[in-house]
């Protein structure tokens, strides 16, 4: 079956390893770099479909072990996949379930269910993992659900996203070099299992990503970037690096990586979204990346904001709960064009936080969204024109 994914590089800054390209997928085109929000249920929360089309959104990211939970692969897939179920009409990728199901191993309970069903593998913990395979409980009733690279992959298909993640093992942060070194060649192993299963049974022409791990380690990231490197994928992804370790250890993770991988691949980081770390990682020559920070900030009244009022002390966020904004008619944040700030005040949106509107979710997520498309976008024409490192320096 034919790939249906194109990555072209269409121009790369003369100071940075920054780079603009030209994603291809069966449902349109990517402009890159690019920011990913995070549909984790087939959903953008509180925004619509059409909220990110009008945005400038042009990827989304499903989350494969909720989505499996909950409505299930074949609702999805009968609908016609991912894109054609939550009516969007652009391309999509979905993780691989992994972190999900190993961040579980961290929670001491499991579900809201009544009844818990019993099985002659019941144990304390929510997660078991093995090299053949993972056996989890649903944090949504207790059931026990088993995920193997292949299984990963099969869910994957009948989701129907255009790019897939292997399924992998991200270990926390901290682990020792030994932890992490056993993690990085279970996912080595696992990204083995996922390619042969993928290419027997990819039927769709989605194209598989895998994924390069090694925690904070200099020497893991080397060996796992080199060894991801080699195999049968049509993009990469880097994962690990925003799982609790301080933004200097994240950098240095993905300097540790970056040198090792082909440049004329298309390069995913998962799980990064604040304003200093996109700059950062672009300039290591990343195209593209996902993030829950927007909405998830949006839903306690966070809001991005530009310079000079948002800023590296600020981490250029301001606080629309804050008393300070009960009278200010102000847009709701200044030099946006975006249809929150344009037509809201920061006086309306304080009182709908305060009396728990859900009109407030929606106005900040949409201004939070659009902020760091917005963002990418003007990265994007400032490589372009050469001025990348200005803008920059004028944003940090």
């Amino acid at each position: 079956m034919p790939k249906n994914l194109q990555f072209t590089v269409l121009h790369k800054d003369t100071s940075t390893k920054a780079r603009v390209g030209k994603l291809v997928t069966s449902h349109g085109e990517v402009d890159t770099p690019t920011f990913t929000p995070v549909g984790t249920q087939a959903t953008v929360k509180s925004l619509s479909a059409q909220d990110l089309d009008e945005i400038g959104v042009q990827l989304l990211f499903g989350n494969t072990y909720h989505l499996h939970l909950r409505p299930g692969e074949d609702v999805v897939n009968n609908a016609g996949g991912l894109a054609s179920f939550m009516g969007w009409k652009k391309s999509t990728i979905t993780d691989s379930g992994g972190f999900q199901v190993f961040s579980l191993g961290r929670k001491s309970t499991w579900g809201t269910a009544k009844e818990i069903k019993k099985d002659a593998e019941d144990e304390p913990s929510l997660v078991k993992i093995s090299d053949e395979k993972v056996r989890f409980r649903s944090h949504l009733d207790g059931s026990f659900h088993t995920f193997t690279p292949e299984k990963s992959i099969e869910i994957q298909h009948a989701l129907g996203a255009d790019l897939i993640l292997a399924f992998d093992h991200c270990p926390p942060y901290p682990s020792t070099h030994e932890e992490a070194k056993r993690s990085m060649i279970r996912t080595h192993k696992w990204l083995e299992r996922c390619i042969a299963y993928h290419n027997e049974h990819n039927t769709k022409g989605q194209a598989l990503l895998g994924i390069v791990q090694g925690s904070v380690f200099e020497d893991l990231r080397k060996e796992s970037a080199e060894f991801v490197a080699k195999q049968d994928i049509d993009a990469l992804a880097i994962g690990g690096v925003a799982v609790g370790e301080s933004k200097d250890l994240m950098r240095k993770a993905l300097l540790h990586t970056m040198p090792y991988l082909p440049e004329d691949k298309y390069k995913h980081l998962l799980g990064i979204g604040e304003v200093d770390d996109i700059f950062d990682i672009v300039a290591e020559g990343i195209d593209s990346f996902d993030c829950v920070i927007p909405t998830r900030f949006g839903r306690y009244g966070i809001v991005f904001a530009s310079p000079p009022v948002g800023n590296v002390k600020n981490k250029f966020r301001i606080d629309l709960n804050r008393q300070i904004y009960a009278k200010d008619y102000s847009p709701m944040t200044d030099n946006c064009g975006c249809k929150s700030c344009t037509n809201y005040t920061k006086a309306y949106v304080h009182h709908l936080f305060k009396a728990n509107e859900l009109l407030a979710y929606r106005l900040a997520s949409y201004h939070n969204v659009y902020f760091l498309t917005n963002l990418v976008k003007q990265i994007r024409e400032a490589i372009l024109a050469g001025t990348f490192s200005q803008l920059r320096s004028a944003w940090l």
